[in-house]
């Protein structure tokens, strides 16, 4: 039974209002991100000569303001979100993977973790405004693929959270998750726990090719479910090993939100070394 089983469409005023709500927070999400970038994070990050204190303290600038942009979505009435085991994203020093079935996916972890590190495109290191909070921060840019596992490898191995998206783009509705394997050779060589968070959303929203302002029939309901903590995989790290764990994460997290894996099981493989934890969650009430 999905989340919006036997709930009847919002009015047309509620509609209109989702509309505009989603327009001014995604407005207000980027001008204060503007502003903050030479004036907060400076402010802040500027007077330690600490590295370490200014990764800090950029860190949980970016989760408070995330906490801040979800927070004015769930008053506005656009989402509703419920995660399943946050104190385990507390926890520091794992690889945290995750599906990717809306834009706001990030923005939603990051709000509940005030120290992690991710991935950003060089974009951001190449704009004038947003390098140096992104560099501040110690967030890992994805400019080749063997710079970012080597980063990205580094920053677990210094005892940094890391959260990744493995799929690298969000799914389009409909398509089986498909997922790259860098996130596994990152697994594999540096040996860090891996901390699974199952994404799921009803109905859907902010999907891939569907504008902002197509916003559902009524409240998008998240359900963020955070898997057990798992032992670092085992075994010489090659693309092999990386093809054979990417698997099986693809149909880990098909089993939970509902979707497909890109790859299916062959005959006789061994369990997923994922932790289990509920097949495609249902919501509180």
């Amino acid at each position: 039974m999905s989340a919006d089983a036997g709930l009847p469409p919002s009015g047309p005023l509620n509609r209109a209002w989702r509309i505009f709500g989603t327009g001014f927070s995604f407005v207000t999400f980027g001008v204060a991100g503007f502003a903050a970038g030479f004036t907060l994070f400076p402010l802040l990050c500027l007077t330690t000569r600490d590295p370490a204190v200014a990764r800090r303290r950029a860190q949980w600038l970016v989760h408070w303001w995330f906490g801040v942009f979800a927070g004015m979505m769930e008053r506005f009435g656009l989402i509703a979100v419920e995660v399943r085991g946050e104190e385990k994203l507390r926890a520091g020093g794992a690889l945290i993977i995750a599906n990717h079935p809306t834009l706001i996916d990030v923005v939603l972890l990051i709000a509940r973790m005030p120290q992690v590190d991710c991935i950003v495109k060089p974009a951001i290191f190449d704009n004038p405004f947003m390098r140096w909070p992104a560099r501040w921060a110690g967030y890992v840019c994805h400019r080749t693929p063997e710079q970012l596992i080597a980063d990205c490898t580094a920053a677990l191995r210094a005892g940094h959270s890391l959260l990744v998206f493995p799929e690298s783009t969000r799914t389009r509705p409909g398509e089986p998750i498909r997922m790259m394997h860098g996130a596994a050779r990152v697994a594999l060589e540096s040996g860090a726990p891996v901390l699974p968070v199952a994404i799921d959303v009803q109905p859907l929203t902010l999907t891939k090719g569907l504008p902002w302002y197509r916003v559902p029939p009524r409240t998008a309901r998240f359900v963020l479910t955070v898997g057990e903590p798992c032992p670092a995989p085992r075994g010489e790290p090659g693309p092999a090993a990386a093809r054979r764990l990417t698997h099986q994460w693809e149909r880990w997290f098909a089993e939970r939100t509902g979707a497909q894996a890109a790859h299916p099981a062959p005959p006789h493989e061994s369990p997923s070394p994922l932790a289990d934890a509920p097949a495609h969650p249902q919501y509180s009430p």
